[in-house]
């Protein structure tokens, strides 16, 4: 039956999903009665298995009715910053616009445009920055930024090594595993798809060994791990590097692999051995860089290569770091000289963990034109060497700098107006503080947004925009699958919020823009699904699919990444140059950056443990994800009542400082400062505290952030393969 249809008195049941950036896509059932939303269930299917949603969905109405919700447009009245605004009409909010996207185009030129997104929500059509993209296309161009804050020093490695981004098995693979290491890894947090964590504990029941390797001891350890290996935080490189030197020296790798299907090991070796620059890179070697001791190290290294199948699942958390990128390098190497590339119960690493199937959305999206402002100019894509990529766009995590600094700072443009859409940047970006006096800057700044947020009350003229729940569309699972959702509209908008989509249709009209948009909104659906041949052959009735709100594909047996290219490499070579796994790449050789070397290496870095400036701020700082919002979004409070926002820290870091558990403290370095409870425990490492992103920025009149966002910290850096460096952080703490 249809959501229309299946009605229980007077209550309807809409079938549908969200569409947060939150590491699931959880199927959702809203009960709406009298056109509200009045309860939240979870999927009820039992074949092939039902999709669990978290806290996050559960908490979902509270989301769309929480009372700070943005209704109205709305027009700055006080400074920036100061969050006054009065409430406006949207003739007048839309003419302003148009107003000052021409005077700036006409003042400055188009690449003085700048637009930006982020993941506050993920839909095919309503995405947001793609129907505004078409639109600032058509009137000229626009300068924007590049890459995933997340996971971009990922890609640069899967591409370098793999040629593909679809490194991933789904997650029913992991009872084919013996031996699973969750390396900075922790899915009952940051979820990493629909039932991961149900999947781990199959595995568990089963007898699956699982280690985790973590300055913390966090949830999924508690809650699966047989071993827990702490580790100081940048330096999981040198320790696989170690474990490598292991298996070489003790006969442990599988030379027949490597020898058919990579290129670059003898390099490799030879770097291990100490042969390129006369350092052996042995157990002790990494025990004074990591903290871990020598023994386990080698204990590590010899059940990882004798136990098969064995999967290594590196993640994300480790990879945003200064040196990033080779960590997942360094983890796809050690699954090549153990051979668990493209078998059952193996992994492929290189932490995207993404799988084929549910990603047919990403080519979805109101078709746009090529921006005039970086036409004739290189790709973006199809290279390693960032500086070509960086020409025409700005780094995700150097938006501010390059608002600050313009041209004069090598950047492409002298930005003065700005458009955010779908994104919190100046709250999840690094360096706050300094986002704020870029955003004080801007001559003209808008904001589509749900909430007043930090970033929103910089903004001139805010737009409010309609939530998941109040328009229809299609949504791509997390990595695991194998599944595809449909959002269906349960409510009507609430106040005057429209969608993004909406948004830019208005302002082509009142641009004079006839041809922005010929199809509707169901046209739209319809075809991304009939016509994107990643479905059309598995979603044959796309009716069938609106009404249950979801596709689930039957699998013959899990997914393996690059089960193709192991079992017939002559049929199917790798898309590298060579058409093998590259551990050592000469595409990246040709960069010819010591930072970005072609085989993967350890590198000491800025703001690690051998920077001087540990002697003025001596924790490194962490920031996962937290379990109780996705990233800036749901700050509602049934969630904030699950898990206070708290800094981490061990009782040998917070006696010497007078520090107790539930203390207000200070954490602060050179970036800013932040107030903050503080919890004492030995779940994490001595010089190490952990602050979880997405609280919300709140500067007091001394410039001390009340609202603990953890950003105020971090700095706008990258890594030479783009990997946005939020966790290569020192910083100082302090009793209050």
């Amino acid at each position: 039956m249809s959501s229309e249809e299946m009605t229980s008195g007077e209550t309807k049941i809409v079938r549908t999903t969200t569409a947060f950036d939150c590491g699931g896509r959880c199927p959702l059932r809203l009960h709406v009665k009298d056109g509200r939303i009045i309860r939240v269930e979870g999927d009820d299917a039992q074949e092939p298995e039902q999709l669990r949603a978290c806290l996050r969905c559960r908490a979902y109405r509270q989301e769309v009715y929480h009372p700070d919700r943005l209704k109205y447009p709305l027009k700055r009245i006080g400074a920036k910053g100061e969050g006054k605004f009065e409430r406006i009409s949207w003739d007048e909010a839309l003419e302003t616009i148009v107003g000052e996207l021409k005077r700036v185009k006409d003042t400055y030129g188009n690449p003085s445009i700048f637009l930006m997104g982020g993941g506050g929500y993920l839909g095919a059509l309503h995405s947001g920055i793609r129907a505004a993209a078409k639109l600032l296309s058509m009137f000229g161009g626009y300068t924007t930024s590049y890459g995933n804050v997340s996971s971009e020093g990922s890609v640069w490695a899967v591409m370098a090594q793999y040629g593909s981004v679809m490194v991933g098995h789904s997650r029913e693979d992991f009872l084919n595993s013996k031996l699973i290491i969750m390396w900075g890894w922790d899915p009952a947090r940051m979820i990493s798809g629909t039932n991961t964590t149900y999947h781990l504990i199959r595995a568990k029941e089963a007898g699956v060994r699982i280690i985790s390797i973590d300055p913390r001891y966090h949830d999924s350890a508690a809650i699966m791990a047989d071993q827990w290996i702490p580790i100081r935080p940048g330096t999981d490189t040198a320790m696989m590097v170690s474990m490598a030197y292991v298996m070489i020296k003790e006969g442990l790798h599988d030379q027949e692999f490597l020898d058919k299907y990579t290129v670059g090991f003898d390099k490799f070796r030879d770097y291990v051995l100490g042969i390129e620059d006369g350092v052996e890179k042995t157990p002790a070697w990494a025990e004074a860089i990591t903290g871990v001791p020598a023994s386990t190290i080698e204990q590590l290294a010899r059940e990882y290569a004798t136990t098969k199948p064995a999967a290594l699942m590196d993640c994300q958390g480790p990879a945003r770091s200064a040196m990033g990128e080779q960590y997942n390098r360094c983890a796809m190497t050690l699954t090549a000289m153990t051979g668990n590339i493209g078998r059952h119960g193996g992994n492929a690493a290189g932490g995207l963990m993404g799988i084929p199937i549910g990603h047919m959305f990403r080519s979805s999206g109101i078709p746009g034109i090529r921006n005039p402002v970086e036409a004739g100019g290189p790709s973006v894509r199809g290279t390693l060497d960032l500086r070509l990529r960086l020409v025409q766009r700005v780094h995700i995590n150097k938006i501010f700098d390059a608002i600050l600094e313009g041209k004069a700072g090598g950047y492409p443009a002298d930005i003065k107006l700005a458009w955010c859409i779908a994104g919190n940047p100046l709250n999840q970006l690094g360096n706050s503080n300094k986002a704020a006096r870029a955003l004080e800057g801007l001559e003209f700044f808008i904001v589509s947004e749900l909430f007043m947020n930090p970033t929103a009350r910089f903004a001139d003229i805010v737009l409010p925009v309609t939530s998941a729940a109040e328009r229809n569309d299609l949504t791509r699972p997390w990595p695991s699958g194998p599944y595809y959702t449909f959002v269906n509209k349960a409510i009507e908008p609430l106040g005057e919020c429209k969608s993004d989509l909406e948004i830019a249709c208005e302002l082509a009209e009142k641009l004079g823009f006839s041809d922005f948009n010929p199809l509707s909104e169901e046209e739209w659906l319809k075809a991304f699904v009939e016509q994107n041949p990643e479905t059309g052959e598995q979603i044959k009735d796309y009716d069938k699919f609106r009404r249950e709100g979801i596709h689930r594909v039957k699998l013959a047996e899990p997914i393996v990444a690059f089960k193709e290219e192991i079992e017939s490499p002559e049929n199917h070579p790798f898309a590298t140059p060579s058409g093998k796994i590259e551990i050592f790449s000469q595409r990246a050789a040709d960069i010819d950056n010591p930072l970005c070397p072609p085989i993967p290496k350890y590198v000491s870095t800025w703001e690690d443990r051998n920077d001087p400036l540990i002697e003025k701020y001596p924790l490194q700082l962490l920031s996962p994800h937290p379990k109780n919002r996705v990233h800036s979004h749901l700050n509602v409070a049934w969630l904030r009542e699950i898990e206070p926002h708290r800094a981490w820290i061990n009782p040998v870091d917070a006696e010497p400082r007078g520090i107790k558990d539930g203390d207000e403290i200070y954490v602060f370095n050179d970036r800013g400062k932040l107030a903050i409870t503080a919890w004492v425990t030995e779940r994490i490492i001595p010089g190490v505290i952990c602050i979880f992103e997405g609280a919300w920025y709140n500067p007091d009149k001394e410039g001390i952030d009340r609202g603990g966002c953890v950003n105020v910290l971090t700095n706008d850096a990258y890594s030479e393969g783009g990997a946005s460096a939020l966790n290569t952080v020192l910083v100082q703490v302090s009793k209050a």
